[in-house]
């Protein structure tokens, strides 16, 4: 799972990345609104753990911004601000969540699993399924019909994004970003490539990936399927 967490005290913000890299977690940081702004609209990330009161924007301007360009990627609120009023806004903001500082870190990732279970994006058996499509973390390979699939690496990373974010349109920025990393030196070739790639690595279930032109991919089945 990849993580943005954006929070102006350097200290804290060092603390919290700490904190849900040990839970296995991958962590991108920002010390300011404006910045987390522009790492958030990309569309990657599966969390936001977000400071209310930050320089550059708050968070509240930023939840909306994004809400208002239809980027729903889940948000957990950390504040000092622990009135019903300051949750309420948060939440009416567009906030999944709200924790109050100070917090113990046990709590920080109890909610922290509990909003990508309730977005489908982790579960208890570490096992991501989409029809005869299944992924075991544990295993670190794809299987179709309970038969592996002996993914490289960046095959498994791209059918792990597909299967989180099934049934949605992934730009193929988004799958870049997300799969190679936004400061890698390849280019957006290299998203089709390995499409193809995992497209011949699901067999009758290919059609699977539907290419969406001019933009990117859609992992999606027919009706009738499985």
């Amino acid at each position: 799972m990849l993580i943005l967490a954006v929070e102006d005290e350097k200290a804290l913000l060092q603390t919290i990345a700490g904190v849900l890299a040990d839970e296995g977690y991958q962590v991108d940081r920002a010390d300011r609104g404006d910045d987390g702004l522009l790492l958030a609209e990309r569309g990657i990330y599966d969390l936001l753990v977000l400071d209310i009161m930050m320089p550059g924007m708050d968070g509240l301007s930023l939840v909306r911004t994004l809400r208002t360009k239809g980027i729903m990627t889940p948000v957990l609120f950390l504040t000092a601000k622990d009135s019903v009023e300051s949750r309420v806004e948060g939440l009416d903001a567009g906030a999944d969540d709200y924790l109050v500082k100070p917090f113990a870190a046990e709590e920080l990732t109890a909610r922290v699993r509990a909003l990508l279970r309730r977005q489908g994006k982790q579960n208890t058996e570490g096992e991501l399924a989409y029809g005869p499509l299944s992924l075991k973390i544990n295993e670190y390979d794809g299987f179709v019909d309970d038969e592996p699939m002996k993914l490289t690496t960046k095959e498994y990373e791209l059918l792990k994004y597909f299967l989180q974010n099934r049934e949605q349109i992934l730009t193929r920025q988004q799958i870049f970003d997300r799969v190679w990393g936004i400061d890698s030196e390849a280019n957006y070739g290299v998203v089709d490539l390995y499409v193809h790639y995992l497209r011949k690595k699901l067999g009758a279930y290919e059609g699977f990936i539907r290419t969406i032109r001019n933009v990117g991919y859609i992992l999606k089945k027919e009706k009738n399927d499985v």
